[in-house]
């Protein structure tokens, strides 16, 4: 809601530039400070990984403008539900080297509930 806010006043992609480089900066410096990794191993990983910085400013731009067009709530119901269907997802299909997790029908029915109580929510009495 906040960056939705900011980006009323400077602009949708001024606002997610302002938002992104910020959390760049603190990322920097909590990695300094507490990161114990390497940052050369990244050439010798799956390329397909490095799109996660391209996915969280497609996120962030699409959430900003979900919560202006809606309200907070809905906006983070469908949030969660599609991670959680993206989620599922990966799992059902073992996509990115993780181990394989059936899609068995408590899934299915979580979600249906997760999605009817969404509708619930935004039903106008």
């Amino acid at each position: 809601m906040m960056n939705t806010r900011l980006g009323e006043k400077i602009g949708l992609y001024e606002s997610n530039a302002f938002v992104q480089g910020t959390a760049f900066v603190l990322a920097i410096i909590i990695a300094w400070i507490f990161g114990r990794g390497r940052f050369s191993e990244i050439l010798n990983t799956d390329k397909l990984y490095w799109l996660g910085g391209a996915l969280g400013i497609l996120i962030t731009v699409t959430v900003m403008i979900g919560m202006g067009k809606t309200s907070p709530a809905v906006a983070v119901s469908v949030i969660l539900i599609s991670q959680l269907l993206v989620a599922a997802l990966i799992d059902a299909f073992g996509i990115m080297g993780t181990e394989k997790v059936p899609f068995l029908w408590n899934k299915y029915a979580g979600l249906a509930l997760m999605i009817g109580g969404m509708l619930l929510f935004k039903w106008k009495l």
